[in-house]
């Protein structure tokens, strides 16, 4: 069972209980049980739209479901689900929000299937993996987020086999070191197609190279280099390299 806390200004369309237990397999799952039990609370949770409303927050210990996999977030036995909507404050007693937040399971996971799907490609040469991983790579630049981030939220998440490793951190070192990662792994593509094999398969061995010493020992030259191109604008100490904790 997982425990549902309630904040004390939505304690009185619950007779007054703090917390209950609720069998919900994910965060929907408990919403909708909890309101089975606390038909007052619906008006205050969900809107017209039969969705959560804007300004209602839920935490799975400590961290927001927005940063995990929404109302589909599975929830464990020791787990703790709170509910902070907006008229409860919200304050940093209640759960410290943290406004620049970056998913690091997320930017492993992207590291890791850029190394697969790269030596694959080279292994069985197949120059259409290569196109595909240049693909997502653009894609995630331009939607700002890690390119195989839908494999996590899809796959890994729901079935547990990764979790969330969110911190305070900004996105942009990440997405532009991403965003070179994609011009490099476009050109690979395009010398491949052109027939220019060696020049081709070099350049994917230098994404290759690169993604691992991120995987692998922590160092982000991309980030590196975006911290270098930004020093008269932003400290360097504002941002994490993807390694550090």
């Amino acid at each position: 069972m997982t425990t549902l806390k309630i904040p004390s200004p939505l304690r009185a369309y619950t007779d007054g209980e703090k917390q209950i237990e609720i069998a919900g397999k994910d965060v929907g799952e408990a919403i909708e049980e909890l309101i089975a039990i606390y038909p007052a609370l619906k008006i205050h949770l969900i809107g017209e739209d039969g969705e959560l409303r804007q300004f209602v927050n839920l935490f799975v210990n400590n961290e927001d479901v927005r940063y995990l996999n929404g109302t589909r977030t599975v929830l464990g036995k020791e787990d703790q689900l709170m509910i902070i909507p907006s008229i409860a404050g919200g304050s940093e007693a209640d759960v410290k929000i943290v406004k620049n937040r970056v998913d690091y399971s997320n930017l492993k996971t992207n590291q890791s299937l850029i190394i697969l799907l790269s030596l694959i490609s080279f292994i069985f040469d197949i120059n259409w993996i290569v196109a595909g991983l240049a693909f997502s790579l653009i894609l995630g630049s331009i939607l700002k987020q890690p390119g195989f981030a839908f494999v996590n939220k899809l796959i890994f998440y729901p079935i547990s086999l990764v979790k969330p490793n969110i911190i305070a951190d900004s996105s942009k070192p990440h997405l532009f070191a991403q965003s070179f990662g994609a011009v490099v792994v476009s050109l690979s593509a395009y010398s491949l197609f052109a027939g220019l094999v060696v020049i081709g398969w070099s350049l994917l061995a230098i994404v290759v190279l690169l993604a691992s010493l991120n995987l692998f020992f922590g160092f982000c030259l991309g980030c590196s280099l975006y911290y270098w191109l930004h020093r008269n604008e932003n400290s360097k100490s504002e941002y994490r390299f993807s390694g550090e904790k």
